[in-house]
């Protein structure tokens, strides 16, 4: 009876349970949920080993950019799945840096001689990348103390460099630029805490990188910033380095953020990474703290007849610098303090060279006071040309004119640039006003306008080419067709350029990308055409794809450069590889070259292997 009833217990419990598995088994959803999961879980795997894979390659590579990119690059993305792979590629993706980065000083320095030759000392260049920076940058992102193994290799190198120079005025050496600059990008990815961190050596003293960086972060911890801000206050007033410069820069935390100016003799050296300018909303302890700090800076004695002025600014700039704070301490400071600074000035009035005083009002006063109406400084250029004595004064003063009013998106500004009498030097001008316009046009979102241009203007097949598929973003929400219209026009531009030239499969690209918004079934084909022309063009690597505005005479230079995302593959290729992985990866093996085959593979992985943003 035993026996039976045990049986007759264990048929319930059979039975109930089979009950509880019938109720709680996943409907058939869920099981298809789980066979995508593992389709997933498989393409991650691949990701991985097709990374590995390439490794292996970059390894090899000879260009020493190209190998230290695509080793930091795969580094970055292995490691959530192997951090040690990660670290050790990290390492070598450095080792080839340092050499990457040398090789580029030396190329940078023999253009700019050739210039200085061609322009009698003028020189307009576009900075090459810091490939060290990017490698430490990825680093520091995942370990901290692999971040400082490769900082102190850096102070290292440039300990035992004989050729190391010093750094411009208000600026750190490069190690400790380095180190700001992955602080602000860990800033910018929203760790706060980690960015001060890292940035904490760099911010013992005043230089432009590091009030920037306490200017970003107050945005972001006002009080940690103001904190960091009131200790270098304390720290400069005792400092005999502490100078006219160090003053300026400190005046910039509170009254013209991410505006920064400094002094050598009579030359202005001026940066700006933001379009207005706010005064930061400190406690007024805060602000009388600057005021005490500049003042026992400002109205410390010149050096005595015979001795040699040790400042960075010189007596010039010490006097240039009071003239342009002057008037913020008029508004706020002591009647007392305000009365020794004049003083002071007075004094360096009469001691200052004749430039000093005659020094553009426009630029001391930037960020202090309202600067002039637009009309009133055309007024004050024209009424220049009238009195212009040679034709080449009056040609600067139109180029002048020119770039003022191209700025503000002002068609007048072609104008003034046809008026310049040089033959080459109104061509010049007149290509950089175009493009200076369009690039205008397509950031304010004004289709129509940059269009006229395209038709009009002197543009380039490329730069032509960008402006046509911006235009057809701009448009297919409005008027479809002709936003496929203007696609036919960009690829046409881009047909026209050179098969050598690398310009022509960064516009193919940008016509990849437009396609992909306006008529997203072509975009597979659009690609393969990129992929195709870039075979057959030298020097085409797949990333740094930018237009480059340069204006150059004997007494004018300006380099505009303007990164363009739409020339690289990396995004075109991210966006196939959600599409199709298996597809994606056949047309990155397309690429004959080493350097685009690198960045479409790598773009691919990523999109498999990265978390996707909620």
């Amino acid at each position: 009876m035993k026996q039976i009833g045990l049986a007759l217990s264990l048929l319930i419990f059979v039975n109930f349970t089979q009950a509880q598995v019938a109720k709680t088994a996943p409907p058939a959803k869920s099981a298809a949920m789980t066979e995508e999961e593992l389709k997933a879980r498989e393409r991650r795997v691949r990701a991985r080993a097709l990374l590995v894979s390439l490794s292996t390659d970059a390894r090899q590579f000879h260009d020493q950019t190209l190998r230290a990119r695509s080793l930091a690059r795969i580094a970055d993305a292995l490691w959530r799945v192997d951090a040690e792979q990660a670290r050790l590629l990290f390492r070598k993706a450095w080792d080839a840096a340092e050499v990457a980065d040398q090789e580029n000083a030396r190329k940078l320095q023999e253009e700019i001689n050739q210039q200085k030759l061609r322009t009698g000392g003028g020189y307009a260049t576009n900075l090459p990348p810091n490939i060290r920076r990017e490698v430490l940058k990825l680093a520091a992102r995942h370990d901290r103390a692999l971040g400082e193994e490769f900082l102190d290799k850096l102070k290292t190198q440039a300990a035992n460099s004989a050729t190391t120079s010093n750094p411009p005025t208000g600026d750190l050496n490069e190690a400790l630029s380095q180190r700001v600059g992955v602080a602000r990008e860990l800033l910018q990815a929203g760790e706060t805490e980690r960015a001060l961190q890292f940035a904490g050596p760099a911010l013992a003293t005043v230089n432009r990188q590091s009030i920037d960086f306490l200017v970003e972060l107050r945005e972001k911890d006002a009080t940690a910033a103001d904190a960091v801000y009131a200790a270098l206050l304390a720290s400069s007033a005792n400092n005999p380095q502490a100078d006219a410069n160090s003053v300026s820069l400190l005046s910039s935390y509170i009254f013209t953020p991410h505006l920064y100016i400094t002094f050598v003799g009579t030359g202005v050296s001026s940066s700006q990474s933001s379009s207005t300018i706010t005064p930061a909303a400190v406690a007024p302890e805060l602000r009388n703290a600057f005021f005490q700090t500049a003042a026992a800076i400002l109205l410390r004695p010149l050096p005595a007849p015979g001795q040699p002025d040790q400042s960075t600014a010189g007596l010039d700039g010490k006097y240039l610098v009071i003239k342009r704070l002057l008037p913020i301490f008029e508004q706020s400071a002591s009647a007392e303090m305000v009365g020794s600074l004049r003083a002071h000035l007075n004094a360096l009035n009469s001691m200052a060279s004749d430039n000093a005083r005659r020094q553009d009002d426009d630029w001391i006063n930037r960020g202090i006071k309202p600067e002039k109406l637009i009309e009133e400084r055309e007024q004050s250029l024209l009424s220049r040309i009238e009195r212009a004595k040679t034709s080449e004064e009056r040609d600067r003063l139109y180029m002048e004119l020119a770039f003022r009013t191209a700025g503000k998106g002002d068609m007048r500004a072609r104008d003034f640039a046809s008026k310049v009498e040089d033959p080459e030097l109104r061509k010049q001008g007149q290509a950089y006003i175009d493009a200076s316009l369009t690039v205008h046009f397509v950031t304010k979102k004004l289709p129509d306008q940059a269009l006229e241009l395209v038709q009009k203007g002197d543009l380039s097949h490329v730069q032509k080419a960008w402006v046509l598929t911006e235009c057809a973003k701009l448009l297919v929400k409005t008027d479809r067709q002709k936003a496929l219209d203007v696609i036919s026009e960009a690829t046409a531009e881009a047909q026209r350029i050179e098969e050598l030239d690398p310009a022509r499969p960064r516009a193919l690209i940008a016509v990849a990308n437009a396609v992909k918004v306006v008529e997203p079934e072509r975009v597979w084909d659009a690609t393969f055409d990129a992929v195709k022309a870039a075979n057959s063009a030298e020097g085409f690597t797949g990333e740094d794809g930018e237009l480059v505005l340069k204006f150059q005479s004997k007494g004018q230079s300006s380099v505009h450069t303007n990164d363009v995302a739409d020339f690289d593959l990396d995004g075109i290729f991210r966006e196939l590889a959600t599409r199709d992985y298996d597809r994606a990866v056949e047309l990155a093996r397309g690429f004959q070259a080493e350097g685009p085959r690198a960045v479409a593979t790598i773009a691919i992985a990523r999109a498999i292997l990265e978390p996707k943003k909620k």
